[in-house]
């Protein structure tokens, strides 16, 4: 961290910014830069943080050198972090493809969808339980019987599962039945969800906020890491866009961004970011080409009857072609894939 220190700066001002920082254990290094001292910040920042330096007198301006998601950063972690679900594993080199319908609907379908997806070539199957819709007259899921229903077919099929959790108080049976827990877009800034979840010790898939910038994804994930749960993998989904040809942008410089800055797994949410069944394989080839872990996409048996995201849904036999591209595109993209 830096200090500036303005140019009417006293001398008694001066010793004040300096004794604050050394109270918090940190050491100060001054230099001179024209007429104007230089305070360089070295230690346990964390501790730094709670001194609200930049409201002393004589101080300029404070800039931050390192991240305050020092958890998710590269300064704590140079390794990237491998996430395992059930006998999969995301991160470390290889290519992972979750697939699923949007929704548990009743057992049939989700059963039908999951051996589909399964031959297609998905390693993890997605459903909710629970979710959250725009309007309270929406299908909102079959919660509880929906989760009991998820793991029955999980065990069938034999694919581990992601779920998503919006309510602190539904942890323990989505841990109990479901092998990772997904926090979507409209819960990513909800902290105490966070921390619960971040106690569980599940693997979590944290979804990007529609208008969440790259640093407020990181420290969404370091609610979570802090609780000391490392089992985190990002998911990009999307940005809210002003063009209604796609239900959002999709932002792919974020999978080299979150590469530069942090030692997480990184996913695409194709799906939920173009919002059109059409545009997902492209998408989902384009994911792989930017070097993420994996892809996350909609399936139904039967787009057209589907109770929630039908516009979105592959039908099988073009999951199963996208799932062809992409091993061709991993092989190259990601040597030790095995999609």
């Amino acid at each position: 961290m830096l200090v500036i220190l303005a140019p009417t700066c006293t001398d008694a001002q001066r010793t004040h910014v300096i004794d604050a920082v050394r109270g918090t254990g940190c050491r100060v290094e001054e230099s001179l830069v024209g007429e104007r001292s230089l305070l360089s910040v070295l230690g346990d920042l964390d501790r730094l943080r709670r001194v609200p330096l930049e409201v002393f007198p004589g101080v300029q301006k404070v800039v931050p050198i390192t991240p305050s998601y020092n958890l998710a950063g590269l300064e704590h972690q140079q390794e990237p972090t491998v996430v395992s679900v059930g006998n999969v594993r995301i991160g470390g080199g290889g290519f992972v493809v979750i697939a699923g319908p949007c929704a548990v609907e009743d057992g049939e379908t989700l059963l039908k969808t999951a051996r589909a997806v399964k031959e297609g070539g998905a390693h993890i199957l997605r459903a909710g339980a629970w979710k959250p819709r725009t309007s309270p007259y929406s299908f909102r899921g079959l919660g509880l019987a929906g989760l009991r229903l998820l793991r029955e077919v999980s065990r069938e099929v034999g694919l581990p599962t992601v779920t998503e959790v919006m309510d602190p108080r539904h942890i323990e049976a989505v841990v109990s039945n479901a092998d990772m827990i997904q926090i979507g877009t409209r819960n990513m800034s909800n902290f105490d969800l966070l921390v619960e979840v971040g106690r569980s010790g599940h693997p979590v898939m944290l979804k990007r906020g529609r208008s969440a910038t790259i640093g407020d994804w990181m420290l969404a994930a370091e609610y979570i890491l802090a609780q000391g749960n490392p089992r985190v993998v990002l998911c990009e989904r999307g940005v809210r866009g002003f063009d209604s040809v796609t239900r959002n942008i999709l932002d792919l410089s974020a999978v080299p961004a979150v590469r530069s800055r942090s030692h997480l797994p990184i996913l695409v949410d194709p799906s939920h970011a173009t919002g059109k069944a059409a545009f997902v394989p492209s998408m989902s080839r384009a994911a792989c080409a930017a070097g993420a872990d994996g892809v996350m996409v909609e399936v139904h048996i039967r787009p057209e009857a589907a109770l929630s995201d039908a516009a979105q849904a592959l039908q099988p036999p073009a999951f199963r072609d996208l799932c062809e591209d992409l091993q061709l595109l991993s092989q190259v993209i990601h040597p030790r894939a095995d999609v």
